[in-house]
């Protein structure tokens, strides 16, 4: 299965953002994949209020998106914001094309590093998986990725391919971090991780005059038994990997971390 990962830098329009989708998505076709993953926060970034520009999931925006996933066969993830009941807003990818129209609210918010995400974003409340094209597909969210049992559950649902749309915070080895993080939940859950990350502002000379988390960049693919298989920089690029998905049940009959767990045994 061919994957592509869009890393774009988002902008505080959603109509902005929605039309660099559709020039990425035609680039991503044009490639021969089937899949795009763009960052969490693709239809705005953070720093700006969110509840103004929240939508629905039959919104414009999310309307949009699912035209731009029927006109080039794609399925496509990407992060948008919608309104939650209690005044706050979901941190929600839309996941849609292919057979496949579902969406998946941030389980995990960023409450670290002096941001506090939770302030106006709710929790999301289910794990999401989806089938395309024969594939099980598992999602998460930026932060989601420092949580190993999440990654775990996803495999356990039957997910190969765990797509983790991001909008990295910017800091003092945050980019290792992150490396490590994405390799690290490759290994735990033996499947494919596909993270896909907001561009580095500051890699275009666009100093975001922020503190909220928009993007380091540094996309990545790697395989189920941690091997990066591509990457991108800090700044904006779009990323196409041939993604292997026969080499998840090699590395769960070489390495059966999920078989052999014993999670009774911790409680």
């Amino acid at each position: 299965m061919r994957i592509a990962v869009g890393q774009m830098l988002s902008e505080v329009s959603p109509e902005a953002n929605l039309a660099e989708l559709a020039r990425v998505a035609e680039r991503a076709a044009e490639q021969g994949a089937s899949v795009l993953v763009c960052p969490e926060a693709a239809m705005a970034r953070f720093g700006i209020p969110l509840g103004p520009v929240a939508q629905p999931l039959d919104g414009p925006w999310a309307s949009g998106v699912r035209e731009i996933a029927a006109r080039h066969g794609l399925l496509v993830v990407a992060g948008m914001f919608t309104p939650a009941p209690d005044g706050r807003v979901r941190n929600t990818l839309l996941i849609t094309g292919r057979g496949v129209d579902t969406w998946y609210d941030k389980l995990h918010l960023f409450d670290a590093f002096g941001f506090s995400e939770s302030r106006r974003v709710a929790p999301g409340d289910r794990v999401v998986t989806a089938t395309a094209d024969g594939v099980g597909f598992g999602f998460a969210t930026c932060y989601d990725v420092r949580f190993p049992e999440l990654f775990v559950r996803l495999a356990e649902s039957g997910a190969q391919v765990i797509l983790v749309p991001a909008s990295w915070g910017a800091g003092p080895g945050k980019r290792e971090q992150w490396e490590l993080l994405v390799r690290a939940r490759a290994l735990d859950s033996t499947c494919w991780v596909v993270a896909a990350g907001q561009a580095d502002p500051a890699a275009v000379g666009a100093e975001p005059g922020t503190s909220a988390p928009t993007g380091i960049g540094h996309s990545m693919v790697v395989s189920p038994l941690g091997e990066v298989r591509g990457r991108l920089g800090a700044e904006p690029g779009l990323l196409v990997v041939d993604v292997e998905v026969g080499r998840v049940a090699a590395a769960r009959s070489s390495v059966p971390v999920i078989a052999n767990r014993r999670p009774d045994a911790y409680r």
